[in-house]
């Protein structure tokens, strides 16, 4: 959903668009990145200092309640985190690293053909469909493979001063 369309939507439920909602608003939908409360506390608490961390926490409520924004875990990899975007009109998958963090979404066909597939086995309506898929991305996959023939390398080495101890 654009900018334009949530604010649309806003004024159709008979919610004010005060001066902070659109600030938090613009925010989530121009970061680019998936914002926990206290990060958009900060981005907006820069922007406008009178903005208190409650507004933040209130403002997100409403627009989770109002559908406008969809809160995420993305897999817990920040811990008990939530984080926010607006809500699009195309569904897609969150691809998380599970060791640096990272953040994509995929967008395609084959998540659509996955939704046909549900609805046509079960019989079930899906209202919203939220996917999230936990990995290691190419950069981590590299420093884990570095580990790991570390790892097995000190494993030897431990190994054989263990055998040259009892001989």
């Amino acid at each position: 959903m654009s900018l334009a369309a949530t604010k649309d939507t806003l004024k159709q439920r008979g919610i004010r668009l005060t001066r902070q909602r659109q600030l938090l608003l613009e925010l989530i939908d121009q970061s680019g990145k998936h914002l926990d409360a206290e990060s958009l506390y900060q981005m907006a608490h820069e922007r406008d200092p009178k903005l208190n961390r409650v507004t933040v926490y209130r403002t997100l409520k409403l627009l989770k309640e109002g559908g406008l924004v969809d809160e995420l875990d993305l897999l817990h990899y920040g811990g008990d985190q939530h984080y926010y975007e607006t809500r699009t009109k195309q569904e897609h998958a969150h691809i998380v690293c599970l060791r640096c963090g990272k953040v994509e979404e995929f967008f395609g066909e084959v998540l659509q053909r996955l939704r046909r597939q549900i609805e046509a086995t079960f019989g079930f309506q899906i209202v919203v469909a939220r996917t999230e898929i936990g990995g290691y991305c190419a950069h981590c996959q590299v420093l884990r493979a570095q580990e790991m023939s570390e790892s097995r390398a000190t494993d030897e080495l431990a190994a054989a001063g263990g055998r040259a101890q009892r001989a």
